[in-house]
């Protein structure tokens, strides 16, 4: 024990003991044992440098855009997955113009008209059956799609209406038992096969791309450009045109049109868009109307009965 850490203890030695006294320790020793607990400092640090900055973090790697591979584009779409009723427009996400839908509804009421003067009147006194045929293989022909691709609800209605209504004009004027009477069937003679039979062969030869779908689809777009012609004869044989009648050519032909200016329309708006079968198509069946659309709005104008010239 230290002598600086309290009473000095008994050194005195008792008879016959030949022990000699505990050295003595000093103050010093034993005093700075205890405060040399602590560890040195690490041999790495200086006395004036006791921290010294994290290291600096690698950069990231940098990525090179040319070195990802590009997506592959989108399947292109053919004629045949149309979204337009007339089989104009390869692009499901065609934006509706107001042509095009005034176009639409002048189609739908020409129809209308022809089914009211059929339903109410119970005649088809001045309507070609070989016309009506022949706009029902033009719908069937177009529509192939129609139950695989679905494009919008109002697209999917149109076809659907206009499928059905052209298929129950045939019925009404073949199978009706009292419409079938007032056909015409005598001055209703244009062989109609005549044109079917070279708008295929036209099909075959000049189309988008060679596959069942895409001739059928330019078949359509021929053999509509052609199938009012059975009409406009049997209209010029009789030269006894009622107003239902006169009205629904009127409409079929004021549709057309209609999708001309559409196609006029979207040619300055939209990039690359260029259908060369359907605008020459179009172009002949505008044509093919102009002579009835003449005496048609001389005879609203004088309020006078319509009547073609032989």
């Amino acid at each position: 024990m230290c002598e600086c850490d309290g009473p000095k203890p008994n050194t005195s030695i008792h008879p016959g003991s030949a022990a000699s006294p505990p050295p003595v320790q000093s103050c010093a020793a034993t005093s700075a044992s205890p405060r040399s607990t602590s560890p040195p400092p690490p041999p790495h640090l200086s006395a004036t440098a006791r921290w010294a900055p994290p290291s600096p973090v690698p950069p990231a790697p940098t990525v090179h855009l040319h070195c990802i591979a590009p997506l592959p584009p989108p399947p292109s779409l053919s004629n045949a997955d149309d979204s337009s009723l007339d089989g104009d427009d390869p692009t499901p996400a065609a934006e509706m113009n107001a042509f095009r839908l005034a176009g639409d509804m002048t189609h739908l009421l020409s129809v209308v008209v022809l089914l009211l003067k059929i339903h109410t009147i119970k005649s088809c006194a001045g309507i070609s059956l070989k016309t009506q045929e022949l706009y029902a293989l033009v719908f069937a022909a177009r529509y192939l799609d129609l139950f695989i691709h679905f494009i919008s609800l109002y697209n999917t209605v149109m076809k659907l209406v206009f499928l059905a209504s052209s298929f129950s004009i045939v019925w009404y004027m073949r199978r009706h038992k009292i419409v079938r009477r007032t056909y015409d069937k005598d001055h209703d003679t244009f062989r109609h096969h005549f044109l079917v039979l070279p708008c295929l062969a036209l099909a075959l030869l000049i189309n988008e791309r060679f596959t069942f779908r895409e001739v059928m689809w330019a078949f359509s777009i021929y053999l509509e450009a052609v199938a009012i012609l059975p009409q406009l004869v049997l209209l010029q044989r009789t030269r006894n045109i009622d107003n239902l009648t006169g009205q629904y050519v009127f409409f079929l032909g004021a549709y057309r049109v209609l999708y001309i200016l559409n196609w006029i329309y979207r040619y300055f708006t939209e990039p690359h868009f260029v259908h060369w079968i359907s605008w020459v198509a179009g172009i002949v069946q505008t044509l093919l109307y102009a002579d009835f659309f003449y005496y048609y709005i001389m005879s609203w104008k004088n309020n006078v009965k319509l009547e073609l010239p032989a």
